[in-house]
């Protein structure tokens, strides 16, 4: 791992349990990052913990989400309280020959840090923009873009890809020695987000045609 692309390691973004699994490597983050469609945001108001689940955009090392103004999640975050942020990958179900020893393949993410307000209105179309891509590569040259209002309407926040860890498990099922010899089926079950047919709306002119992007939209294949 290029030393330079390493984020540094904390008293909170230290892997603990199970050290091994434990990455650091930027670009790794920004693989599970863009791969993955939602995150959750956890954050604590008085002494209660909430835990939302929200679409969000990346552009180089900040992850921006956004909202109403009123939602009690972005006001909260807005106020500068600590927040930590997870996207997981599922990328398969392992079985092994013992019910203990059963697990998943995935790659994750844990960020950690404090959001800050996007004021600015070019810095806000980009989050925007990056929403939007994000999700649906190829869609933001085709729609309306935000109005004014829309803009004003819109709360984005961004929080710093400085603090994070990335946690990663790949591979069959570690039985104990001994449980190797039992008559039993063990390996893993590899599971991936699959594309169905696109469904128009039903106030669609019939003239206009499906675009290749939707025809052709695919989640990144598991690694």
């Amino acid at each position: 791992m290029n030393p330079s692309n390493s984020l540094t390691i904390t008293s909170r973004n230290q892997v603990q349990r199970l050290p091994q699994r434990g990455h650091y490597d930027r670009t790794l983050m920004h693989h599970i990052l863009d791969e993955a469609l939602i995150c959750y945001v956890g954050f604590v108001v008085d002494t209660q913990p909430f835990v939302i689940p929200t679409a969000y955009g990346r552009v180089g090392d900040r992850l921006y989400i956004h909202g109403s103004p009123a939602s009690r999640m972005l006001r909260t975050l807005k106020a500068g309280v600590e927040v930590c942020v997870t996207v997981t990958l599922l990328d398969g179900l392992v079985l092994a020959r013992s019910a203990f020893h059963h697990s998943m393949n995935y790659r994750s993410v844990a960020i950690f840090g404090t959001a800050e307000v996007v004021e600015a209105s070019p810095e806000k179309l980009t989050a925007l923009q990056a929403f939007t891509e994000h999700v649906v590569p190829g869609r933001w040259a085709e729609v309306r873009p935000p109005t004014p209002q829309e803009l004003a309407g819109t709360l984005v926040l961004s929080l710093p890809l400085t603090e994070a860890s990335i946690k990663v498990r790949t591979g069959p099922p570690k039985d104990d020695q001994a449980d190797y010899a039992l008559p039993i089926w063990a390996g893993e079950l590899p599971l991936h987000l699959a594309t169905l047919s696109p469904i128009p709306d039903p106030q669609l002119a019939p003239e206009i045609e499906l675009p290749t992007y939707v025809q052709q939209y695919r989640r990144n294949p598991t690694a």
